[in-house]
């Protein structure tokens, strides 16, 4: 498929600004999926990785490519491969989300760039963020999303995860991939991407071997788990894709204390890594 790099760059620079609030029935329908205690009030520390849920797309099923998405060419350039997944990020805390913040997201396109892989044309898109609350900035972001080409079957991606990497792991966790899982984090951020929950249009369409496991609940699960180990506040979270996770089975989530912090990890139910992270 051809690309046209020049004309998709020409979105570098463009900017979006939206605003959500942290509500009681957020962070409650947040903390339910990640089977946490609720109870917090007006005015407590909301959830760590809650910010992945606030300011959603939203758009009109008329405005609604087939895979889902909303009709690309808005905000994020016209990426013509199909599919589209979080390659990964860098978070940097220096403040807090509370429970009733109003947020303001202050999005910019910072880079398009090109580049040639196995299955061919990969277009990666950088994005940075600003989480803003009445109290200044609480966390910046730097977001990663690839965008490829489908012609080849995608079982051939799960050959190039790598196996758990023998570090012995500080904390750990069990999760159940399941498919009622990943269908409440989609409905949650309101991400209608069918990989997520169409078992028929994952596999028959985008030749997937199962449903895909969301990156930023990946990476939620991570950074979590990296709060509940850390000896102080989280200045910093850093995060990759390795291979996708699919639903069925059971994952791993790990943590192992570092000289410069914490490394992170998920493995599939084959123990084979799907993602890294560090945490300062």
């Amino acid at each position: 498929m051809d690309v046209d790099i020049h004309h998709l760059r020409g979105w570098i620079g463009r900017s979006q600004e939206k605003s959500d609030c942290i509500s009681p029935r957020l962070v409650e329908s947040f903390n339910a999926i990640f089977d946490a205690g609720s109870g917090l009030a007006p005015g407590d520390t909301a959830p760590r990785a809650i910010h992945w849920c606030l300011a959603p797309d939203i758009a009109p099923m008329s405005a609604l490519g087939p895979d889902g998405h909303p009709v690309r060419g808005g905000f994020l350039p016209p990426v013509p491969l199909p599919r589209r997944m979080w390659a990964g990020g860098h978070v940097d805390f220096s403040g807090d989300l509370r429970v009733g913040d109003t947020v303001t997201r202050r999005s910019r396109i910072e880079d398009v760039a090109q580049k040639t892989g196995r299955s061919g044309d990969l277009v990666f898109v950088t994005v940075r963020h600003e989480y803003l609350t009445p109290r200044g900035v609480a966390l910046s972001e730097r977001q990663d999303i690839v965008y490829r080409e489908q012609d080849t079957p995608a079982a051939g991606d799960i050959k190039s995860a790598a196996a758990a990497e023998p570090v012995r792991a500080d904390h750990s966790r069990q999760i159940d991939a399941s498919a009622t899982l990943l269908f409440r984090y989609s409905a949650l951020t309101f991400n209608g991407h069918r990989i997520h929950y169409d078992l028929p249009y994952a596999t028959q369409e985008e030749h997937y071997p199962g449903l895909v496991f969301h990156g930023p609940l990946q990476a939620s699960y991570l950074m979590r788990l990296a709060d509940e180990a850390a000896t102080q506040p989280l200045r910093s979270f850093s995060y990759r894709s390795v291979a996708p996770l699919f639903a069925g089975g059971t994952v791993s989530i790990h943590a192992a204390r570092t000289q410069a912090g914490t490394d992170l990890w998920v493995a599939d139910s084959q123990h084979k890594i799907t993602m890294k992270a560090s945490a300062t």
